[in-house]
């Protein structure tokens, strides 16, 4: 009887074995044959209907599941967007009326993404618009123009470094058909040294792309000038000046972040010595129908200094006169400790035309040392026959002949007490 028993329990147990792993073996077929099933639903063709502009039937042969992508992708035009009207396009392409964006057309039954990109009307792209300002800078030269000189700077205030790039300088003038050109690079009023360029060889129109540095404080970087000299060398090596620029840095916002690009036209450096006391250059410029007396006070060389050192400042007192009575005058900055200061500071008076015949302009210079008085180094009047001769009546005659015009001149200065 015990024999039996677990004869009969093992009979039990081996068919509920059985029958678990039948069931499992069912289960994986069926899952098995569901998802053989849903590829053949993917497979299938996609019926579609033509009624509201959607694509038409596609065999399942050109939507069948490859390692690449299908040419066509069926794209339905949702229900709110139906019954537009459609506007004929080039290559079978169809745009609606509507101007909603979200209205995007199908092409025919096999587009492609390109094709139905291409149908949407966003507008006219204007080429001029993406197109750069044309730099007149390299072509439009005034008549006697010697050349011109671009330039780059930007102050770095951790280092108190001033970068200057030299990039180029186009329409040179010289005596010669054959020009090697390099140039000198100051930081007035340090005139004894300086920072040259490498040379060109037998061009006008030289691309420098250099770049130079100079060592200043904040504090002291306002009151210099850049100063560029242009030579040229001949077959004997010499050195020949072309020409000049002159850049005062005050008035001037230079910072790490801030590159100004600049291009001054080259103007021909006074090989003339300087007169005992010192010269001025000067412009002036009356506007008759504002009655306006302008004056722009350029430079000036060869001044007597009484002592070169950042604590002497000249300056340049312009005053307006009528029957040497004083009307009215305004000074300049103050430039610190140099025989050639640059200024390029303009003023403007008041002055009726019937009183050009009356009136005077006086330009003196000053020097003014700390803990001391303040001590003129020359003076100069331009004026009307009554006041002025030579140069001076020269400068005021051309001044009131040229209206609106602004006339630069060069004056020797005489000793003022």
């Amino acid at each position: 009887m015990p024999e039996q028993a677990v004869a009969v329990a093992g009979g039990v147990i081996g068919g509920i074995l059985l029958f678990v792993l039948i069931g499992i073996a069912g289960y994986l077929l069926w899952r098995k044959f569901c998802h053989l099933l849903s590829y053949e639903k993917l497979i299938s063709p996609v019926q579609m209907t033509n009624t509201n502009g959607i694509f038409q039937d596609q065999s399942a042969s050109e939507i069948q599941l490859k390692s690449t992508r299908s040419r066509s992708v069926p794209f339905i035009i949702p229900p709110t967007l139906r019954g537009q009207d459609w506007i004929k396009l080039t290559n079978e392409e169809q745009v609606q009326e509507d101007s909603d964006p979200s209205m995007i057309a199908q092409s025919g039954p096999r587009s492609s993404f390109h094709s139905l990109a291409g149908a949407y009307v966003v507008g006219t792209i204007n080429p001029e618009l993406y197109k750069f300002p044309e730099d007149k800078s390299e072509m439009d030269f005034p008549e006697g123009n010697i050349g011109r000189l671009w330039f780059s700077m930007e102050y770095e205030q951790e280092s108190e470094r001033l970068l200057v790039s030299l990039i180029k300088v186009r329409n040179l003038q010289p005596p010669a058909d054959s020009c090697s050109p390099f140039v000198k690079v100051y930081l007035l009023p340090d005139e004894r040294s300086y920072l040259q360029s490498k040379t060109k060889h037998k061009t006008l129109n030289p691309q420098f792309d250099e770049n130079f540095v100079f060592q200043v404080s904040s504090k002291m970087l306002l009151e210099r000038t850049l100063k560029f000299l242009v030579y040229r060398v001949n077959k004997q090596k010499k050195h020949h000046l072309l020409g000049q620029v002159t850049f005062p840095l005050k008035n001037q916002t230079l910072t790490d972040d801030n590159k100004l690009v600049i291009w001054r036209d080259l103007e021909k450096q006074n090989l003339e010595p300087p007169s005992e006391y010192g010269d001025i250059q000067f412009s002036l410029s009356y506007n008759d129908d504002l009655g306006r007396l302008t004056v722009v006070v350029l430079r000036a060389r060869g001044l007597k200094l009484q002592e070169e050192s950042h604590a002497v400042s000249v300056y340049v007192k312009v005053s307006l006169m009528n029957h040497n009575k004083f009307i009215k005058s305004k000074k300049t900055a103050a430039v610190l400790g140099s025989p050639n200061p640059v200024y390029n500071e303009m003023f403007s008076f008041k002055a009726d035309q019937t009183e050009l015949d009356t009136a005077s302009l006086s330009l003196s210079i000053l020097q003014s040392i700390k803990g001391e008085k303040t001590h003129p180094l020359g003076r100069v009047v331009v004026g009307p026959f009554m006041y002025a001769r030579g140069k001076e009546l020269e400068h005021w005659n051309e001044m009131i002949s040229k209206p609106k015009e602004l006339v630069k001149q060069w004056h020797a200065l005489c000793y003022s007490t």
